[in-house]
């Protein structure tokens, strides 16, 4: 397996590509994670075994700008040909990944392995490629990258010999490339969590509202909204917020819900360390999943959603993309419409009216998740992407 970056700061490899590998590991496969650690150079170099999986991070070259990525590239591609594998499987079809998947590619098809890509998000025009700053309107890609990752992307899903989606979305989007629906895999992220089950929150205390998140898939305002819709009824409720955006979204939701009158109602907990999730779910009386209807929405499969609905943690999301793939309306969350404010709130405020249903809704998604989105029921499909 390779990847684009290393694991952290960003999640694909670890949330996705890590427990993939380690249920192939489980089935009797031998899997090496290969990863160009540059977000994270103190990782270079460094190897150790997680689970059956060895996990390589690439030494790096120096940073002289086209040489580095060229460089890390080759590396990249001529470690996975040493390890003599049977399959390659590269995640994302941009950046490092991709560029060692064109390397590859270049090898007569007698002479390589069968190259897998993964794609988890959409990168090109209407996905990643047109990511802008909410506040400054700053692209988050030059011109030149956004022609390239999309060229990128194309090139990638059409080169492949098989593809792994993580959303049906993004399997449509694939077959509109051309690419025979039997080269196609979905699989979407799996549950990874611990096996021990939270027990349900049964205090008297005043509701807790839960804010797990990445910020971008909603606008700030909509939140603020929300929780003073809520707390017109329930004026001891709470907002907790979990998670760091990707423009410094936090301190605009801090700031809003300030200039609201809602400061002392809205607590911001950061980034939250893994390990210390299952302490924070268990505080919360139920939580809320915001999701614009976008086609970078569309095309995700959010794994903090996973992380509640496994954890049982009662969830009200709205109904976009995967989300209405993971939760079943009335019996393993609630759905609304996305963009319907007033529905939001008013379906908040029936699951805190109604707790017995709100812990059932909890307790009913963590049983299917753990069962319907386990890893090693879903490495099965990816064996099948990869001819075995």
């Amino acid at each position: 397996m390779v990847g684009p970056f290393g694991l952290r700061p960003r999640g694909t490899m670890s949330v996705r590509a890590l427990p993939m590998a380690r249920a192939l590991a489980a089935r009797g496969h031998t899997v090496t994670l290969l990863l160009p650690p540059w977000q994270n150079p103190e990782d270079a170099g460094r190897c150790w075994e997680d689970a059956g999986v060895m996990v390589e991070n690439i030494p790096l070259p120096p940073r002289v700008p086209l040489f580095f990525h060229l460089r890390v590239a080759r590396r990249l591609a001529a470690r996975a040909l040493a390890l003599r594998p049977d399959v390659v499987h590269l995640f994302k079809p941009k950046a490092y990944s991709g560029l060692a998947h064109f390397l590859l590619a270049l090898r007569p098809r007698a002479w390589r392995p069968r190259l897998v890509v993964d794609s988890d998000d959409w990168e090109g025009p209407g996905g990643w490629n047109d990511m802008t700053d909410p506040t400054s309107g700053r692209p988050l890609y030059t011109p030149a990258q956004r022609r390239f990752f999309a060229w990128q992307e194309r090139w990638g899903l059409t080169h492949a010999d098989a593809v792994t989606v993580a959303s049906r979305t993004l399997e449509s989007l694939v077959w509109a490339l051309g690419v025979p629906p039997g080269r196609v895999f979905y699989v979407p992220n799996g549950w990874a969590g611990p096996e021990v089950l939270l027990s349900p929150r049964t205090d008297e205390g005043p509701p807790v509202i839960l804010l797990y998140t990445r910020f971008f898939e909603f606008p700030v305002s909509r939140v603020v909204g929300l929780l003073r819709r809520v707390r017109e009824r329930f004026p001891q409720a709470r907002l907790r917020v979990v998670g760091k955006g990707l423009f410094g979204e936090e301190a605009r939701l801090l700031e809003e819900a300030r200039l609201a009158g809602l400061a002392e109602a809205v607590e911001y907990a950061g980034w939250v360390e893994p390990e210390r999730l299952p302490e924070v779910f268990a505080q919360a009386t139920l939580a809320v999943y915001p999701f614009d209807d976008t086609l970078v929405n569309r095309a995700k499969c959010p794994v903090k959603l996973l992380d509640l609905l496994g954890a049982g943690v009662p969830v009200v999301a709205e109904a976009v993309g995967e989300i209405r793939e993971v939760i079943r309306h009335g019996e393993t969350g609630w759905l609304v419409p996305p963009g319907d404010e007033a529905a939001f709130a008013g379906a908040v405020l029936r699951l805190l009216e109604e707790p017995a249903l709100c812990r059932r809704l909890g307790i009913e998604a963590a049983r299917e998740i753990r069962k319907r989105r386990s890893w090693a029921r879903l490495a099965a499909e990816v064996e099948r992407a990869y001819g075995v």
